[in-house]
């Protein structure tokens, strides 16, 4: 795991302070014998986008965001719980939410409006005459309109 001491670092200029994420150790769900019964090693990590210290060109892209994970309060909620250990499932907790952070910080590029070619649309023109010729064989001989 990358976290440099006190901060978690999502880029070469952006990191977040560990003291913004609240990290929450529950207990897992499903079968695991005893373990699962007494140990708290899934882990719940909530970041409340509106009071953390991104910058707010990054705010607005998460909460604009559809994510299940980010509730309407503009909290994100990410719940870990496939390793065994509470360190394990807290550093993929965190993981997941740099990479949500990452995605939003990826610029896309705009599409361009592009008119179909002379050949793309000489193609589309032969195989509705090729279809159409096909469908009038299937008719009964005699039927012509």
């Amino acid at each position: 795991m990358d976290v440099i001491g006190t901060m978690l670092p999502i880029s070469s200029r952006v990191s977040i302070p560990l003291q913004e994420i609240q990290l929450q150790a529950v207990r897992s769900q499903g079968a695991g014998g005893q373990n699962v019964n007494k140990v708290s090693t899934a882990v719940h990590l909530f970041f409340d986008i509106r009071a953390s210290s991104l910058p707010e060109v990054y705010k607005e892209r998460l909460l604009n965001k559809k994510d299940r994970r980010i509730s309407p309060g503009g909290i994100v909620i990410i719940k870990s719980q496939e390793a065994r250990t509470q360190e394990t499932n807290r550093e993929k907790a965190l993981n997941r939410l740099k990479e949500l952070i990452k995605e939003v910080m990826q610029v896309r590029k705009s599409r361009r409006a592009t008119s179909p070619t002379r050949g793309s649309k000489e193609r589309r023109l032969q195989a509705k005459d090729t279809r159409s010729k096909t469908k009038k064989f299937r008719r009964r001989p005699g039927m012509d309109d």
